[in-house]
């Protein structure tokens, strides 16, 4: 596990050739019935009934996509809104992903300071949970961020730090300019992001240390890829949210390589929008032809670059 995790990465992309994630964002009004009526008669306490549908779905798109997605990316709060139960098949989703093979990145967007940075890196970056890498907010500022590179060297694992972010008011913050460096915030970002990753490159030339950049707003994707070019690109966004494969393009660099595209609702319900049963027994076949799409899509722009 002590390899680089950046290295493990493009491993990964080279043997697949793709650079695929899948998130996993289960909602129970979304989860097919033939699903939910497998718990339908062993209704119990605790949200076992909501667990246990959220595990055995998040299973069929692990088994749908893991040969054609690199990563997974499990949504926490999907499942701690579910308590002990909700958190124990967070843990079994990630397990079983990575017995697939599939390298699993926690979306959990930790921030915090001091000791309880520490303990946020501790639980998701040692042995503790079956995790490569994790999401991290370090608008706190270097010492929020320090307890994580600190364990990702120690354990080959990874983090991604948000810079710029997919969601439609994100310019509030993120796009103003600082007067003294006339630069936006998220640039400045970009910035601490390469300087934080330096130590933390392997032998593919990238770093552990990501960036979480946005598949929405490409012209600041181009300006991040300058600022950061030995920082790995998580870009969430693609599908549901507006994004494709060409606002993308300017992630990657002249290889292919350098970027990791993220899509959720797009592929794990891409059932809805195809003919099948009314039951939804479907969806498996209808999220692998969705992300094979979408893997083709980013590989010719991956190539044109």
């Amino acid at each position: 596990m002590n390899k680089n995790f950046a290295d493990r990465l493009v491993d990964a992309i080279r043997m697949k050739n793709s650079v695929l994630c899948v998130g996993l964002d289960p909602c129970m009004d979304r989860i097919p019935r033939s699903i939910v009526r497998e718990h339908v008669k062993e209704l119990k306490d605790d949200y076992q009934f909501e667990a246990e549908s959220f595990l055995n779905f998040s299973k069929g798109i692990i088994d749908a996509v893991k040969d054609i997605a690199v990563m997974v990316k499990p949504q926490a709060a999907f499942f701690e809104q579910f308590g002990w139960m909700g958190m124990r098949a967070l843990e079994h989703v990630c397990t079983y992903a990575q017995e697939q093979g599939l390298l699993v990145l926690l979306d959990a967007k930790r921030g915090d300071i001091g000791s309880t940075a520490q303990a946020y890196a501790t639980a998701y970056l040692s042995d503790v949970y079956p995790v490569d890498a994790i999401t991290v907010n370090a608008y706190l500022g270097r010492d929020g961020i320090m307890p994580f590179l600190d364990e990702c060297g120690r354990h080959g694992k990874g983090i991604f730090i948000l810079v710029k972010t997919s969601n439609p008011s994100s310019g509030d913050l993120q796009d103003r300019i600082t007067q003294e460096e006339e630069m936006s915030i998220a640039e400045l970002m970009g910035h601490f992001v390469g300087t934080w990753g330096f130590d933390h490159i392997g032998k593919e030339n990238y770093s552990s240390v990501g960036a979480v950049v946005a598949a929405t707003y490409p012209k600041e994707a181009a300006k991040l890829r300058e600022i950061m070019p030995n920082i790995f690109f998580l870009a969430p966004g693609y599908g549901a949210q507006g994004g494709n494969a060409g606002t993308v393009a300017s992630c990657f660099d002249d290889e292919g390589l350098g970027c990791i595209v993220s899509s959720s609702r797009a592929i794990i319900y891409a059932y809805e929008k195809v003919e099948g049963p009314e039951d939804g027994s479907h969806y498996a076949q209808a999220t692998r032809e969705a992300a094979i799409a979408m893997r083709d899509a980013l590989n010719q722009v991956r190539k044109a670059s």
